[in-house]
Order: C-alpha cells, then sequence, then structure tokens
C-alpha cells in the first residue's frame, strides 16, 4: 500500500496541473538555437528554440514528449525563462539537478516552482525526464552564444 501512497504523492494535483497547461508549445520559426534532447532510459523528448538578444532570452518555444514529471518541469522552465540570462538558466539546472540528486535546495527564482518536483528524489530514473527540458536549454544558450556574443 505504501506503494501507491508514495505514487499518489509523487503525481500530485500541481504536477498534474502543470503538465496539462504547458506553455509555449508553438516552435519558433527563426530560433537563435534548435536543441532536441532524449531521456535514453524512458525515451522522453524535448525539443527547444529559442532567442538570444542583449544577452537574454527573448523568446522561447518548445516541443514536449515526455512523462508528466518531465511536462512539469517543461512548464515552469516555458513560464519562466524568457527574460534570463544563460547565467540564470545554468544555475536553474544546476540547483535542480542538485535538488533530485542531492536534496539541494530549490533552484532560484524565477525558476522557484520546480519545487513542485522535490518528491521524485527517490525515483532516479525518472530525473533525466525532468531535467531534459533545462539541459536543453543551456546547450542551446551555449550554441546561441557562440554564434553571436551574449555578453
Amino acid at each position: 500500500m505504501s506503494g501507491n501512497s508514495d505514487m499518489i504523492k509523487l503525481y500530485s494535483a500541481r504536477i498534474l496541473a502543470l503538465a496539462a497547461d504547458i506553455p509555449r508549445l508553438d516552435r519558433l520559426s527563426a530560433p537563435s538555437a534548435t536543441v532536441k534532447r532524449r531521456a535514453p532510459l524512458c525515451g522522453s523528448t524535448v525539443t527547444v528554440d529559442l532567442t538570444v538578444e542583449d544577452g537574454r532570452v527573448t523568446d522561447f518555444g518548445q516541443d514536449v514528449k515526455a512523462c508528466a514529471l518531465g511536462q512539469a518541469a517543461a512548464s515552469v522552465v516555458g513560464a519562466n525563462i524568457v527574460g534570463c540570462t544563460p547565467a540564470e538558466v545554468v544555475a536553474a539546472r544546476d540547483a535542480l539537478k542538485a535538488m533530485l540528486k542531492a536534496d539541494g535546495p530549490t533552484p532560484p527564482a524565477p525558476f522557484d516552482g520546480l519545487e513542485v518536483l522535490r518528491p521524485a528524489q527517490e525515483y532516479k530514473n525518472r530525473h533525466a525526464s525532468i531535467l531534459l527540458t533545462l539541459e536543453a536549454a543551456v546547450e542551446a544558450l551555449d550554441d546561441a552564444c557562440a554564434a553571436s556574443s551574449c555578453a
């Protein structure tokens, strides 16, 4: 019975609500960079498009094919990434990874909504899906900044 209650805790109403309402699902027509990432264990995929101007994300689009946990993470990222610097996105990715793997602190604002995924710490097989969107965004920012200055 405890297994069922653990799954109920993991798939909370808040996680399911986020997964059902992912913002920025339209792909961009002329992104600064596009990155597709796949979680090998579960097969979840995320494709991220973003535009960078003056060292900040100015537009973001995503195609998300992931479990509810990966979708919830994509929802929080999509709602908050526009206006962020590459350093803020890297800090969010690193904090989310630490939160999941080492019970680290909640990612900093504006990505603090990722706290809802803390119950997934025990489910290591879900970590890759949860991290997909931020990892793809960091890679896309690296690509965009390599092509033009993000200073």
